[in-house]
């Protein structure tokens, strides 16, 4: 009788058990698989990050160049509206173009008909600024430029610039917000 007991426990595992257990393997390696897929994705979306960061700050950085070197008035560092047809900056989201010609600055009205922005990227010689580089243009992008007076205060204004863009399945945003005086 003992021996038929130790014989008993000693069977092992059933096709069922089995089955289950690789069925949970199986489970967990596709999880890690589309986990990976992700994380791939999400770091290929870095260069673009960058881009719209980039993107950001240049047009930050050129209103206050504009600004200072009275290159345009305090009065046209603003939206463009009815209520405000001295302003510059258009409002809704725009593609990323390349500056007008009268302005020199991105988002504002003279920058229509002005072909899409790019970034160069070296070419198959792996070397930046020779003939084989290659023109990334920046489609799917968009930049808005909201400006909005501070309450109070006549003399300052906020800057919010927000770049929008696709990364895979990745909807993104990038916004960048600084202020900007009337005083020089």
């Amino acid at each position: 009788m003992r021996h038929a007991r130790r014989r008993h426990s000693a069977r092992g595992f059933t096709l069922l058990e089995t089955m289950i257990a690789l069925l949970v393997l199986g489970v967990g390696i596709l999880g890690l698989a589309a986990m990976l897929g992700d994380a791939l994705n999400y770091m290929q979306a870095s260069q673009a990050d960058f881009i719209a960061q980039q993107k950001a700050q240049e047009a930050a950085e050129a209103i206050f160049t504009a600004k200072y070197t009275n290159g345009i008035t305090w009065a046209q560092v603003a939206n463009n509206n009815a209520a405000n047809p001295l302003g510059l900056f258009l409002v809704p989201p725009q593609p990323i173009l390349q500056p007008g010609p009268t302005d020199g600055l991105v988002g504002t009205v003279a920058d229509s008909g002005q072909p899409e922005e790019y970034v160069l990227t070296p070419g198959p010689d792996g070397k930046l600024g020779t003939a084989d580089d290659v023109k990334m243009y920046l489609y799917g992008f968009t930049r808005t430029i909201a400006i909005a007076n501070v309450a109070g205060d006549t003399n300052l204004r906020t800057i919010t610039i927000t770049i929008n863009y696709n990364t895979g399945r990745f909807n993104r945003t990038y916004v960048l917000n600084t202020d900007i005086s009337a005083f020089n």
